[in-house]
């Protein structure tokens, strides 16, 4: 029996171009929850903004945020527990934030729990970034101000291939390095396979429990770690010869899942 449903977002639940989630996921998550079935969104965004995303059912839901790096269980913002978390140990996490930093047209974003710090932004950028995202935070004059655990450094920079080739020869092989768009370039020691295991861990969940779906490459940690891994039609011929049971809509694999458990 599935007893848990993780899901990327943006190619999955949400289609690229669109901001705001089918509101008839909401009401699918609340059956999901009453049948004894938990949903997970898994994304490599804050927890922060993960919510706003998912504000109508944000307190009923498991979070997997910053690609697997900390995951809460239901409940508010202030009560929800953190399920797993994976700092990065803290020098080296420096050390790749001032590289970053050294590269031209390039700025370090460090991720803590639920706070993005932006060493030395401009007050502008800083603004423009807080809109973007929905994110909570913090400007900081260097990495070295921030007092808690560093669990993601992403590089802002014009070409993430440039920057990756730039960082990789140091940093490739001691962090999972994954472009994150136009112009991310994400660096953590977890993917969203860890994550996702860490919450069956901490739910006394077995893989074979476990539906994930997914659309891209980043995905591919989280769908083997899942006994039931969902991709999207969409995805890359590459990836569907690799991932045989496919879907063109998440939320019509939801619906025909609660009308097999009678929900």
């Amino acid at each position: 029996m599935v007893k848990l449903i993780a899901s990327d977002i943006d190619g999955t639940l949400l289609s690229y171009g669109k901001t705001a989630l089918p509101p008839a996921l909401f009401g699918l998550i609340r059956r999901l929850r009453s049948a004894g079935v938990l949903f997970c969104p898994a994304s490599g965004r804050q927890y922060h903004s993960l919510r706003q995303l998912f504000a109508p059912a944000a307190d009923e839901v498991c979070f997997l945020c910053e690609n697997g790096a900390v995951v809460f269980g239901p409940g508010t913002e202030e009560t929800a527990p953190v399920l797993s978390k994976n700092p990065m140990p803290r020098q080296e996490a420096l050390d790749l934030t001032r590289d970053i930093m050294a590269l031209p047209e390039s700025h370090a974003l460090v991720s803590g729990q639920n706070i993005s710090y932006l060493p030395r932004w401009p007050e502008q950028l800083v603004r423009d970034f807080r809109s973007w995202t929905g994110n909570l935070v913090q400007p900081v004059e260097w990495a070295e101000d921030i007092r808690e655990d560093i669990i993601k450094v992403s590089a802002c920079c014009p070409s993430p291939a440039a920057a990756a080739e730039a960082l990789g020869r140091r940093w490739g092989e001691r962090f999972h390095m994954a472009e994150a768009g136009p112009i991310w370039l994400d660096f953590t020691l977890s993917d969203k396979g860890t994550g996702l295991r860490g919450l069956c861990r901490s739910l006394g969940v077995e893989a074979a429990e476990a539906m994930a779906f997914g659309d891209n490459w980043n995905d591919v940690p989280m769908l083997e770690a899942a006994g039931i891994p969902w991709l999207m039609a969409s995805a890359a011929p590459a990836l569907r010869e690799r991932f045989p049971r496919q879907c063109a809509d998440v939320l019509t694999v939801l619906e025909e899942l609660l009308s097999e458990l009678g929900a």
